[in-house]
């Protein structure tokens, strides 16, 4: 994976990010999801580095990027503090606009950072992801019961030692065969730090009430994409639905896929980013 690609520490003013780029053309940022790091990509990003500039970090907090100072609100880890850094980020790389494209958490800071800077991004798009406050909106018991690490994880202290207590048992559905060697055997190291477990599980909605309070809105063309072997539909139904609250110029679809789909199905994403970017 990540043929012919560059691989970096970059200096993003709070911290340093761990960051893969290569190919040609117009700019791609990829934002990786939890717990994944950049590695999730490189399927995606062979795929599209002939047509585009593809950039890859690890986001603040993950992997091997810098982890934000602790704060009693979070602010160093919200998606608007890690929007920042990673806009920084594109600009110590030469690159002053650019899409953007995120992932499970990787969607939320990307949807941040399309709200924050718009005369930076382009175009959006999000895979598997809402905003935050539509999710917490949208809880029953139902989304308490599968998706009850959301809720642990804002826990002081407690989430990190049950992961801690043993990593591979808590991620259990990492698998070398799905993922690829390289990008299972780094993330394996990266959730045996307790920094990274940390980092990983810090989050925020307040910035996404604001916005919504105020009637902002994302300003550039968005491609709302879900996993229909996930259960996003199931919980909340059409995502563009929800996504129309949020912006104007936006279409979507799903693609057959687990969560997972940059390791699942790159092939059909890829195509879906290369077509939303090219042709629409």
């Amino acid at each position: 994976m990540f043929e012919g690609f560059s691989l970096d520490t970059v200096d993003a003013g709070p911290g340093s990010l761990r960051v893969r780029h290569g190919g040609t053309g117009p700019v791609v940022l990829l934002l990786h999801g939890h717990p994944r790091t950049h590695m999730t990509w490189g399927k995606v990003a062979d795929l599209l580095s002939p047509h585009f500039t593809i950039v890859c970090p690890d986001l603040p907090g993950f992997g091997r990027s810098y982890q934000p100072l602790d704060t009693p609100d979070s602010r160093n880890s919200s998606k608007r503090a890690k929007a920042e850094a990673l806009v920084e980020l594109m600009l110590r790389l030469g690159h002053e606009n650019f899409a953007v494209a995120g992932h499970d958490r990787g969607s939320l800071t990307a949807f941040r950072m399309a709200m924050d800077h718009p005369d930076r991004v382009q175009r959006l798009i999000i895979a598997d992801g809402i905003p935050v406050i539509e999710h917490l909106e949208r809880a029953d018991w139902k989304f308490a019961r599968d998706w009850y690490h959301w809720f642990f994880f804002a826990q002081p202290e407690k989430p990190e030692r049950a992961i801690l207590a043993d990593p591979l048992a808590w991620y259990d559905k990492l698998s070398p065969a799905l993922m690829g060697r390289q990008a299972y055997d780094d993330l394996v190291d990266v959730v045996r730090d307790p920094a990274a477990i940390h980092g990983m599980i810090e989050d925020d909605h307040l910035h996404d009430l604001e916005d919504r309070d105020a009637g902002r809105k994302v300003t550039c063309p968005m491609l709302c994409l879900w996993s229909l072997r996930d259960d996003m539909e199931q919980i909340y139904g059409d995502p563009v639905a929800i996504w129309r609250n949020w912006a104007d110029d936006l279409h979507g679809f799903g693609i057959d896929s687990g969560h997972h789909v940059a390791e699942e199905n790159p092939e059909a994403l890829s195509r879906a980013i290369r077509e939303f970017l090219e042709h629409r």
